[in-house]
């Protein structure tokens, strides 16, 4: 028997903060899910698997448009129609009532544990092989207790457990919380897990999987996004999963290195020489250390959407570099006194009250600013870049020191 286990689709997310690509690539990006997805059927109909199984969040919002409702429903019907027995179930993100999914009744299609049920169904290979998926979809956006008391004690069958959650944490235990120990005690042999947008094995005997998401969404998903393939032994119920990348564009961050003064000309070339190392369409996050060596044009050149744009001209595969951060390396040395003024500095721009205080009067003049200012990564960014301006003006207070 062969099966494939995709989760976190999320069909019609949007791409935050690539408004500034050119209108065709942003539309590339808008249908990379639907790609991945499409590649998935692809490679279910070549394999000829025997079940598909997704893991919930297939689309990102419980009101799905129209327009993902259909291309969803027209993919199923690519696996029904040569008789694959789907089984899903619904997210945190697309926690939505059977009878609002728009995929055409037939007995290749189950929609599992609807309303927060625990549900069981057994189903048969054209082989004969008999085998029980265990699983429940979401109602609601979350669900704060552990389910996994609720799911049965294994039969005779091979059973596949299915559940969009989260291990239990210190906090946060809002998506069926649940521990690794107690989904082994289960025993079912494979356990297809959704929510986590990485791969992630937390078991191989029992198979306890996350497969990620299907298509990396911004710079904090990095690397290969599709599917797992998996193929059991009919005889001995022994599993073997293979990942398979379905994702048409990944995200990853790279770093240059300066160690002096730069012109602009050099920067771009560097630049251009560690985003030209790839094999297939990337959106980059670069990473330039040793920032401080940049002059304010430098900064503000490289800051610049426009600059992004004119250095993905130059890459191969429609490539993109679409985010630039800052870091200052220790290769600048001060001595005692700098030092200490330099942390002083830090320690005194970067404090919570003042920082809420430099910040007042802009976030009342527009809302966004005001949730910007109390989002983290933004507040690091304004850091990493405060740090990057102090040391080039120690760098070039030492700088005139040394030639008189």
């Amino acid at each position: 028997m062969k099966f494939i286990h995709f989760a976190d689709a999320h069909l019609d997310s949007p791409f935050r903060g690539l408004s500034f690509l050119p209108s065709k690539e942003f539309n590339q990006i808008y249908q990379a899910a639907d790609q991945s997805l499409t590649r998935i059927v692809d490679l279910a109909l070549k394999q000829n698997v025997d079940l598909v199984l997704i893991a919930g969040d297939t689309f990102d919002s419980n009101t799905p448009s129209p327009r993902a409702q259909l291309f969803f429903a027209e993919q199923i019907k690519r696996l029904t129609d040569q008789k694959i027995q789907v089984v899903m179930i619904f997210g945190n993100h697309d926690h939505m009532k059977k009878e609002d999914l728009l995929v055409t009744e037939t007995p290749y299609f189950k929609l599992l544990g609807n309303g927060e049920k625990v549900e069981k169904a057994t189903f048969a290979t054209k082989a004969g092989f008999t085998y029980d998926v265990i699983g429940f979809s979401y109602l609601n956006n979350h669900i704060t207790r552990d389910m996994i008391p609720n799911f049965p004690a294994k039969g005779q069958n091979y059973t596949f457990g299915l559940m969009h959650a989260q291990e239990k944490t210190q906090t946060n235990n809002v998506y069926a919380p649940f521990t690794t120990s107690e989904v082994q005690n289960l025993n079912y042999d494979y356990f297809a897990l959704g929510h986590i947008h990485a791969r992630n094995n937390l078991s191989e005997n029992p198979w306890i999987v996350y497969p990620g998401n299907i298509q990396g969404r911004h710079i904090n998903e990095m690397g290969t996004k599709g599917c797992y393939l998996g193929e059991i032994d009919e005889q001995t119920k022994k599993t073997s999963i293979e990942f398979k990348q379905t994702s048409p564009i990944i995200w990853q961050a790279v770093e240059i290195n300066l160690e002096g003064e730069i012109d602009k000309a050099g920067l771009q070339t560097k630049i251009i020489e560690v985003l030209n190392q790839i094999k297939q369409k990337t959106y980059f996050s670069l990473t330039i250390k040793g920032a401080q060596y940049l002059t304010e044009e430098e900064r503000e050149l490289t800051a610049d959407t426009d600059f992004w744009q004119t250095i993905s001209q130059n890459l191969p595969f429609a490539s993109q570099l679409v985010d630039v951060r800052y870091e200052t390396n220790t290769s600048l040395e001060l001595n005692e006194n700098d030092q200490k003024a330099f942390e002083k500095a830090k320690a005194e721009i970067f404090d919570v009250d003042e920082f809420s205080q430099i910040v007042n009067d802009w976030k009342k003049k527009d809302p966004e600013a005001a949730a910007l200012a109390e989002d983290p990564k933004f507040i690091e960014a304004v850091k990493q870049l405060t740090e990057v301006k102090l040391m080039s003006k120690l760098k070039g207070i030492k700088d005139e020191t040394e030639t008189n």
